[in-house]
């Protein structure tokens, strides 16, 4: 068999990819806005307790890290569905331990079953299309990766919050848990094909040279063709200046994320308004960053990665700035959406910048480690935020606090980071 590269060649397989990062994204966005506005209410977290508050997302990026890092190199083992499959039955769970939950405790238990789920799913919906897409393609099957999975991120939380006040919190969320999770389970066993041999057919090609030098990647030099785990976590932590710029980045994005699921629905909320306005100004944040990625990956693979990643973290950092610094509906919801389109500049293309200069050998496991620096960052950044406010008094302080982080590491990445899409180098280097 054949193991032909490219969207339009494997296009049933890849919308059926589609689908699943929708689901993915449908099964956090549950947890997002509902949760963090009703904790008080409805799960007995005392008011102001801003370390507690942040507790539940803490566990959720330490293990959804973690379970990246498993993942990329459990999928170059067992192969990229397996591991679909054990993520989605690991989530079955969730619904029903948040409709019972007797304390903020079986929450935070939740999350952490939440985190092994993301990190499973989300990271095989990624490495499953780069598997079966050209080089070339990189950006534009990140962009509709992520378009799909925030979009639905989004839809949840819009959806949740209305079924929150038709239903309750609780019976809401289990309903809608429910039915997201056992479909995708279904959709996976049926549907959902093994995209490792693709992988591998694209290895063997370079290594026999028949790919166009002008599509050839600029892999570090410094790793063995078949490299140990370690060897390749200290490439991506370390070894390789542009691995680290890129790691560094998207563990700082992070803390945006972070962020906005747990103290956007509490300041908004305290700002007078309700539930589903929160909500809609928070949908607005995922919408503009989903839906943004439709062409900001695409456009990654014209103009390049680098700039539109540094550009992304700055307007990204300005828009969480700005979202304490105004009154009233439409101001936090041009704040929201301007840190939505920062995010959708950078966080396809990080992604595709790893790949960019990942061999297939071990992209799988490079993803993985990339992913576990990134999705770290729910953890620092929910802990770093939620001391802040609780040194501070206030909510608005853990705002500036991200606000500078974003900045900063945006200069970082600016200034050790470099361009990784392969024609562009190609032109650069014969002109």
């Amino acid at each position: 068999m054949t193991h032909e590269h490219g969207i339009k060649a494997n296009l049933n397989q890849f919308v059926h990819l589609l689908l699943q990062v929708l689901l993915v994204g449908l099964t956090i966005g549950m947890m997002r806005t509902v949760v963090p506005a009703l904790a008080e209410s409805e799960f007995g977290v005392p008011k102001n307790s801003f370390v507690l508050l942040s507790a539940f997302v803490m566990a959720f990026g330490v293990v959804k890290g973690v379970m990246n890092f498993v993942a990329g190199r459990l999928s170059e083992r067992i192969g990229r569905k397996s591991v679909l499959l054990l993520g989605w039955i690991v989530a079955l769970p969730i619904p029903l331990m948040v409709w019972y939950a007797p304390s903020w405790n079986w929450v935070v238990a939740a999350t952490v079953l939440l985190g092994v789920n993301q990190g499973l799913t989300w990271s095989m919906t990624q490495t499953a299309k780069l598997d079966i897409t050209r080089t070339q393609e990189r950006g534009l099957t990140l962009g509709l990766n992520e378009f799909a999975g925030y979009v639905g991120v989004a839809l949840a939380g819009i959806a949740t919050a209305w079924m929150a006040t038709l239903l309750g919190a609780r019976t809401g969320l289990l309903v809608f848990g429910t039915v997201v999770i056992t479909s995708a389970l279904l959709l996976t066993q049926v549907w959902v094909r093994e995209t490792l041999p693709w992988a591998k057919a694209e290895a063997a090609r370079q290594t026999a040279g028949s790919q166009p030098t002008a599509d050839m990647p600029r892999y570090p030099s410094n790793i063995s063709n078949h490299p140990s785990t370690w060897e390749v976590f200290t490439l991506m932590s370390w070894r390789d200046r542009r691995l680290f710029a890129l790691s560094q980045a998207g563990l700082v994005e992070k803390f945006v994320d972070a962020l906005v699921w747990v103290f956007y629905p509490v300041y908004l909320y305290q700002q007078g308004l309700s539930l589903t306005q929160t909500s809609t100004v928070i949908g607005v944040y995922g919408l503009v960053w989903g839906g943004a990625q439709l062409f900001t990956g695409r456009l990654s693979d014209r103009v390049g990665r680098h700039r539109p990643n540094v550009w992304g973290m700055w307007l990204c950092g300005v828009g969480v700035a700005l979202m304490v610094s105004g009154q009233g509906v439409l101001w936090w919801s041009l704040s929201a959406a301007l840190s939505g389109f920062g995010m959708a500049l950078l966080y396809p293309n990080l992604s595709a910048a790893v790949a960019d200069i990942s061999h297939p050998n071990w992209r799988g496991s490079a993803i993985g480690i990339y992913r576990f620096w990134r999705d770290l960052g729910y953890g620092i950044g929910a802990l770093g935020l939620g001391l802040t406010a609780h040194f501070a008094g206030h909510v608005e302080a853990a705002f500036w606090f991200v606000a500078f982080a974003m900045l900063a590491s945006g200069f970082v990445l600016w200034w050790l980071g470099e361009e990784t899409l392969p024609r562009l180098i190609f032109y650069k280097e014969t002109t």
